[in-house]
């Protein structure tokens, strides 16, 4: 069927190259874009000026010697009058316009019978010919694999999934504009590392042939950023894309936007605050409200949120503390769970298994999640009052996690412990399990001071607009399809 209308168009394409039309000329001309001719029609008629129109044709009337055409642009639509006594090559455009093609339009604006703000035409040129039918606005795009392939179709035929992106800019630029605003730096740093660090995550590798060297794509900005902290910086941020080598499912994806900040002489209570005041504020900016609903769930951003300790939420969801639980009862557990634990999983990664599949569900309302064991956060400081956990929290709301801060580890003795207890776990096959970097660890052996980190991906803004991240991005990976 697709085919048969794309043979149609062509032909009609052909046509028009015989008869001397271009149909993908270098250059268009355009006085307004359409809403801005809406919003100022009653002085641009009367004034009786000649303007350029230019959009897309998303309607054609043919009602014989006139043709309605339905004009979009960015901005807005706008309705187009062709009458065949006003255009000398009308018969070259009658039949060969098509719902898709893009054109310029020349005349004077007037209002029809009805009372439609229209644009009486004296000159059309074709812009750009479409070859391929577009969806109807009426029906959008109904398969939800093509919605995700072919995204520009979506974003065509749906204002609303137009409007969501709109959003994710000021998304972002909010978190920009509070940081900047709070006195912090903002900078770039590398996406191509030799050592992948900062998660625990399984990284994309590449290789670099002008040094020949194997090179992997960062999964965090992480240990990049604490490096300019040692250097002198106080106050730095990012927003960067990080990429992660991991399932997918409508909370994860391979490549994706996160934003990560480090504050000198500061500790977690301290970022607590600050994070937030910085939701607060970035939800606000972003949708206009504080309540929003995800999954079926309410939630209020707005009230002053709770904090809840790891530990005591694990115990109260399992009967199990994993403090003191050995790595044995941890493992039966989640397999008499049905969790689907792996033999070569750590302490650290079956105590956040078991986690995220009891207590994490029931957190629905924003809260800080504090001071878990130190068995799952490799580069965390180890809390003050009790070393078996660290000075960490992480934002929880709606079941799922949405930021990680922590008091950072500064201590390059214990660090470089740390790495090695993970090198262990990547030699039984744990292949997410962070490596050894000499290179943080001696920079932190020139001194880094007292340090609070936070990290945050765009799961946020896709939890806030109550979709599974990848509707939420413009262009997710897809399986191939012919597989």
């Amino acid at each position: 069927m697709i085919e048969a209308l794309r043979d149609e168009r062509v032909k009609k394409l052909q046509k028009l190259r015989e008869l001397g039309v271009e149909a993908y000329p270098q250059s268009s001309k355009r006085t307004f874009a359409l809403l801005e001719v809406r919003k100022n029609f009653g002085k641009l008629s009367k004034a009786k000026k000649k303007i350029w129109l230019a959009g897309r044709i998303i309607s054609i009337r043919d009602q014989g010697n006139i043709i309605f055409l339905d004009l979009e642009d960015e901005s807005g639509k706008f309705q187009a009058v062709l009458l065949k006594k006003n255009i000398k090559n009308f018969s070259v455009f009658k039949g060969s316009l098509d719902r898709g093609d893009f054109v310029n339009v020349y005349g004077t604006l007037f209002k029809t019978k009805s009372g439609e703000m229209s644009l009486e035409v004296e000159e059309v040129n074709i812009l750009t010919k479409s070859l391929l039918p577009i969806p109807s606005e009426w029906y959008g795009v109904e398969d939800p694999d093509l919605r995700l392939r072919a995204r520009y179709l979506e974003l065509l035929t749906d204002p609303k999934v137009k409007d969501m992106f709109r959003k994710k800019s000021a998304f972002w630029q909010s978190f920009r504009e509070f940081l900047l605003k709070e006195g912090f730096f903002e900078v770039e740093t590398p996406v191509l590392e030799s050592i992948p660090g900062g998660a625990e995550a399984e990284p994309f590798r590449t290789h670099l042939k002008a040094l020949d060297i194997d090179l992997y794509l960062r999964i965090s900005l992480e240990l990049s950023l604490k490096k300019l902290i040692v250097g002198g910086y106080e106050k730095v941020f990012e927003i960067g894309r990080i990429f992660r080598n991991e399932g997918i499912d409508k909370e994860h994806l391979q490549d994706y936007t996160q934003l990560e900040f480090y504050w000198a002489y500061h500790e977690y209570n301290d970022l607590m605050k600050l994070i937030e005041k910085m939701y607060k504020f970035v939800i606000k900016k972003t949708i206009g409200t504080y309540k929003t609903e995800y999954d079926g769930k309410k939630i209020d951003w707005g009230k002053k949120w709770k904090v809840v300790d790891y530990v005591a939420a694990f115990e109260k969801a399992t009967n199990l503390n994993p403090l003191e639980a050995s790595d044995a009862e941890l493992f039966t557990y989640a397999k008499e769970k049905g969790f689907g634990p792996e033999k070569h999983m750590g302490r650290g990664r079956l105590i956040d298994l078991i986690f995220k599949k009891t207590a994490r569900p029931t957190l629905i309302q924003p809260c800080f999640l504090i001071d878990p064991p130190v068995d799952i956060e490799p580069l965390a400081k180890r809390h003050r009052k009790d070393p078996r956990r660290v000075e960490r929290f992480q934002v929880l709301a709606g079941g799922t996690e949405l930021g990680k801060g922590f008091t950072e580890l500064n201590d390059p003795l214990d660090q470089r412990e740390r790495f090695e207890s993970q090198m262990k776990l990547r030699e039984a096959g744990d292949e997410e399990a962070q490596m050894m970097d000499e290179g943080f660890v001696e920079a932190l052996e020139y001194g880094m001071p007292p340090t609070a980190g936070f990290g945050i991906s765009e799961r946020l803004f896709a939890v806030i607009m109550n979709k599974p991240v990848r509707e939420a991005v413009f262009f997710p990976l897809m399986r191939p399809k012919n597989k």
